[in-house]
């Protein structure tokens, strides 16, 4: 009887370690690149901005606001691709993702064809993020922050799949800014939502 009981026990508690370990391993080795770069700033402070340039009602103040926000974004762009390059040498066996709706330790290796490469999805960000700076759609002030708004949400998204699971990532978002991992998809470039489909199937 005391087998039958502390068995299952036994295997959640090794479930639950094995993640924990795998999770912190992802999130320091993500943390470690970023670290070296100001784009999370950059993120709040250009999200922030297309909040304060569509509420103002000034026109000249709104134009000012524009101006800036056009050099924090061309600055997030390039940081993010140094990011990208940087992110790109780390060994493949590091950087594969899950496909899985959950977290579940060591799915990448067990479950090799389930997987994703984050290298590839982080080049892919990289390159939505920089069509959006240089609003190569030449799209309207207020749809180009609309666009680069979802792209740098499905990139935080990513991150937060990379480190812990989708689920996670979903919920967190939902959260956050009150949109769905759907939304999102549904809301960045053309470019940058078939490459997302195509590499992690979602």
């Amino acid at each position: 009887m005391d087998i039958l009981f502390f068995l299952p026990l036994a295997l959640i508690v090794g479930f639950q370690f094995l993640k924990a370990r795998e999770q912190r391993r992802r999130i320091y080795l993500l943390g470690g690149y970023l670290s070296q770069y100001q784009i999370e700033k950059l993120m709040e402070n250009v999200t922030e901005g297309y909040l304060r340039a569509l509420g103002e009602e000034n026109s000249e103040r709104r134009e000012q606001i524009w101006s800036l926000l056009a050099t924090a974004e061309t600055e997030l762009s390039s940081q993010f691709q140094r990011f990208a390059a940087d992110f790109s040498k780390v060994w493949n066996g590091q950087t594969q993702v899950s496909t899985l709706g959950f977290a579940f330790p060591y799915a990448d290796k067990i479950l090799p064809r389930q997987t994703f490469d984050m290298r590839h999805l982080i080049a892919i960000h990289a390159e939505g993020i920089a069509a959006a700076a240089e609003n190569r759609r030449q799209l309207p002030l207020r749809d180009k922050a609309y666009t680069m708004s979802a792209e740098l949400f499905l990139m935080q998204h990513s991150c937060h799949w990379f480190c812990r699971s989708r689920a996670v990532a979903s919920a967190r978002m939902q959260a956050r800014h009150q949109t769905s991992h759907a939304q999102l998809i549904a809301s960045v470039s053309p470019e940058t939502r078939e490459a997302y489909r195509k590499l992690t199937g979602a």
